[in-house]
C-alpha cells in the first residue's frame, strides 16, 4: 500500500501523497453501475516508462502493488489500441489507462487517441509532460514553441480528445479527475480523455482530502427518448410500407440485441448492419439481411435502395454505411435515428430519438403495441428472395474451388468454420474488413470486432490482445494482412509475456492490395502499392519481395505455421486451439481474386483531367455514381 500520513480534520482528515500516488488511488476507487450490475471502472494501466513518467507514475504504480495492476506494452500506439479494444469488448463499462513518457512516447499515442474518439470508445491517456517549473528548460524531448512556453507536443492531443487537461499543481486533481471520469462514463460524450502530467508535478506531494479516495459509483442510466419524439416516430412507422432498420455499434454497447430481435420479429421489419453493429442479430436470423452500404451485400443494399423509412439505431451513419449518400433512393424516404448522441441522431435530417438503444426500442415497441402494424406479405416475400440469393452468394464466395492457391474469401470461410459461436474475430483496415462484413457469419453479439471507424492499419494484433484481456475464456482469431502486420506486430511479445493465446491468421497478398484495387478501379495502373524490389528502370515494379512472416513471428515467441491449401489451414487452426501460446498462421492468397462489389458505391474522386484513357473512363463512371448522391435535410 502507499505510504501515507493521515492528518485529522474535516470529513476524514487528509492524506499526504504525490500527484501520481493520488491519481493511482483515485482511479482504483472508481466504479460504474448499469442495470444494477457494478463494475470496477479502471482495471489496469498499460505503459512504457521513460524519464517523463518512471519516477512519478511509475513509482506510484510500483508502490501500490495490485491496487492498480500494470502491464508493460511494446509500442505506445499499440497499447492505446489494446485499451480501446478492451473497453469496446467490455461494452464501455470498464477501461484501461495508458501512460507514456514525454515526447515521442506521448505523440505515438495520438493515432490511438483519434481512433478511440472517432469510435466513441473510452480511453484514458496519461502522457508525461515537460517541467511545470521550467527549471531545466528545455528538457530532453521538449518542443520549444515560438509563441508560448506553455505549449508542448501534448497539445496535439487536444483535437482528438473529448476532454484534455494539463495538471500544473497537485490540487488540480480534485477538479480534473472527476471530470475525466464523468466524460469517460457518459455514453454520449465518451472518447479519449488526456491528462498531461508534467514530470516534476507527478512527484510533488500535497495533503489530499481522504474523502477524495473513497469508493465512488458512477451510475449509467438508460436515457429514454422524449415521449413526443417516440410518438412521432411511431406515426412514421405506421405509415411505412418498406421500413428498414440499420443496427450500429450502439445496439451492442447498450446490450440491445434481444430488444432488436423482438422489435424486428413483432413488426416484420428487416435489419441490416454496420461494421460496429455486425452480430447484433445472428447471421441466420429470419429478419437479418447482412451488411449495408459501400461494403454491403445484395439483400441489404436492395432493401436500402427501396426503403421508404430507415430506422438507424446506434450508428454514426458514415459514408460506408450510407454508400456516400447513395444507398437510399426512394423518392420519399424518411429517417428515424435512435442514438445516445444528439449529433448522430440528427444526421440525414432524421427525426431524432436521443436516448439509449435498448430503452428507445422498448419505448417504440410500446408505442406501436396494439396498432396491429406489420409489414405486408408482398414486402416480406421480396425480402426472403433477396435474403436467399445473398446467402447463396456468400456460400459461393467462401467455397474453395482452386486446389493450388486460396483466396482471401476462402480463408475467411475456413476460419469462420473453425471458430465456435462464442469465439471472436478481430480485424481492421485494408480489404479484409470489407470482405469480412459481407462473408463472416456471426452467431452472437460481441463476437465480431472490426475497427473501421478510423481504419487503422496495425490495430489487429494489439486489438486482439485487448479482446483477450477482456474475455480470456474466449478464443480470439486475429485476421491481419501482410501490410498491417509489418506496421505493428510487436504486441505478440506482450501476448507471450502475459501468457495469452491469440490465433493470428496472416493473409499474405504481397502489399497494400486494397488500395491497389482502388487505384486501378480509378483508372490508374498499379503503382506503389505492392511489395516489390526497385527495378533497373527506377520504379518499384521488380519481383515480389519474399518475406518470411512465420520466422518473424517465431522470433517474437509465437508458434508459427506456413500453409498453402485448405487442408493445411484446417489442420493449423485445429492445432492452434491446443497450443499453449500465441500462434501465427501464414497463408499466401491469390492477390487478384477479389470479392466483388454488391450494388454499393464509395465516393473516391477520380482525376478530372488525364492523358490516360483508363482514368478518363473511370471519371465518366465516377460522374454517374456522383449523380446518385442525395442530400437529406
Amino acid at each position: 500500500m502507499l505510504s501515507e500520513g493521515v492528518k485529522k480534520g474535516g470529513r476524514a482528515g487528509t492524506i499526504r501523497l504525490t500527484t501520481a500516488q493520488a491519481m493511482v488511488r483515485f482511479l482504483a476507487a472508481q466504479y460504474v453501475e448499469r442495470d444494477g450490475r457494478e463494475h470496477r471502472f479502471v482495471t489496469r494501466v498499460l505503459g512504457i516508462f521513460g524519464h517523463g513518467n518512471v519516477a512519478g507514475l511509475g513509482q506510484a504504480l510500483e508502490e501500490s502493488g495490485e491496487l492498480l495492476p500494470f502491464q508493460q506494452a511494446k509500442n505506445e500506439q499499440a497499447m492505446v489500441h489494446t485499451a480501446a479494444a478492451y473497453a469496446r469488448m467490455r461494452r464501455r463499462l470498464q477501461i484501461m489507462a495508458c501512460t507514456s513518457s514525454i515526447g515521442p512516447g506521448a505523440t505515438n499515442m495520438i493515432t490511438g487517441a483519434a481512433a478511440a474518439t472517432i469510435n466513441r470508445i473510452p480511453v484514458l491517456l496519461l502522457p508525461g509532460d515537460v517541467f511545470a517549473s521550467r527549471r531545466p528548460d528545455p528538457v530532453l524531448q521538449q518542443l520549444e514553441h515560438p509563441q508560448s512556453q506553455d505549449v508542448s507536443v501534448n497539445d496535439a492531443f487536444r483535437p482528438v480528445s473529448k476532454y484534455w487537461d494539463r495538471i500544473h499543481r497537485p490540487e488540480q486533481l480534485l477538479r480534473s479527475l472527476p471530470e475525466a471520469i464523468r466524460v469517460l462514463t457518459d455514453p454520449a460524450e465518451t472518447g479519449t480523455v488526456t491528462l498531461c502530467l508534467p514530470q516534476d508535478v507527478q512527484a510533488e506531494a500535497w495533503d489530499f482530502p481522504a474523502a477524495f479516495f473513497e469508493k465512488r459509483v458512477w451510475r449509467i442510466p438508460r436515457a429514454v427518448p422524449a415521449p413526443e419524439a417516440v410518438a412521432e416516430a411511431a406515426h412514421l412507422i405506421l405509415q411505412a410500407k418498406r421500413p428498414l432498420i440499420i443496427a450500429g455499434g450502439g445496439v451492442t454497447y447498450s446490450e440491445a440485441s434481444q430488444a432488436l430481435d423482438r422489435f424486428a420479429s413483432e413488426f416484420g421489419i428487416p435489419v441490416c448492419e454496420t461494421q460496429a453493429g455486425k452480430g447484433a442479430l445472428p447471421w441466420d436470423h429470419p429478419w437479418q439481411l447482412g451488411a449495408v452500404g459501400a461494403n454491403g451485400g445484395l439483400a441489404a443494399n436492395r432493401a436500402a435502395a427501396t426503403a421508404d423509412l430507415v430506422i438507424a439505431i446506434g450508428t454514426r451513419l458514415t459514408d460506408f454505411t450510407t454508400a456516400s449518400h447513395t444507398a437510399f433512393q426512394h423518392p420519399d424516404v424518411r429517417f428515424i435515428s435512435l442514438n445516445v448522441t444528439a449529433r448522430d441522431a440528427y444526421k440525414l435530417g432524421a427525426l431524432p430519438l436521443v436516448g439509449d438503444a435498448r430503452a428507445g426500442l422498448e419505448a417504440l415497441a410500446q408505442a406501436l403495441a396494439g396498432t396491429g402494424y406489420r409489414t405486408d406479405a408482398a414486402y416480406q416475400a421480396e425480402l426472403r428472395a433477396w435474403q436467399d440469393e445473398w446467402r447463396a452468394t456468400v456460400d459461393r464466395q467462401r467455397q474453395v474451388t482452386d486446389g493450388v492457391r486460396l483466396t482471401q474469401a476462402n480463408v475467411i470461410g475456413l476460419v469462420n468454420e473453425a471458430a465456435r459461436p462464442e469465439d471472436v474475430v478481430v480485424c481492421a483496415a485494408g480489404s479484409m474488413p470489407g470482405d469480412l462484413v459481407k462473408l463472416w457469419r456471426a452467431k452472437e453479439p460481441g463476437t465480431y470486432h472490426v475497427e473501421y471507424g478510423y481504419s487503422v492499419m496495425g490495430y489487429e494484433i494489439a486489438g486482439g490482445l485487448g479482446v483477450k484481456l477482456a474475455e480470456p475464456d474466449r478464443e480470439v482469431y486475429v485476421l491481419v494482412g501482410d501490410g498491417s502486420y509489418l506496421m505493428m506486430s510487436q504486441e505478440i511479445v506482450t501476448a507471450i509475456q502475459e501468457r495469452l493465446r491469440l490465433i493470428i491468421v496472416l493473409v499474405d497478398n504481397h502489399g497494400y492490395q486494397s488500395i491497389r484495387g482502388l487505384q486501378m478501379s480509378c483508372g490508374s495502373p498499379s503503382f506503389g502499392n505492392e511489395f516489390r524490389y526497385r527495378s533497373e528502370g527506377g520504379r518499384l515494379d521488380g519481383e515480389l519481395i519474399p518475406i518470411d512472416f512465420a520466422k518473424n513471428a517465431e522470433s517474437l515467441g509465437a508458434r508459427a505455421y506456413r500453409v498453402s491449401d485448405a487442408e493445411g489451414l484446417r489442420r493449423a487452426l485445429a492445432e492452434a486451439r491446443e497450443t499453449d501460446r500465441t500462434v501465427l498462421i501464414h497463408v499466401e492468397v491469390d492477390k487478384d481474386a477479389r470479392v466483388p462489389n454488391f450494388e454499393g458505391w464509395w465516393d473516391v474522386p477520380v482525376a478530372e483531367v488525364s492523358g490516360q484513357e483508363g482514368i478518363r473512363e473511370a471519371y465518366d463512371a465516377y460522374r454517374e455514381g456522383r449523380a446518385r448522391v442525395r442530400n437529406y435535410f
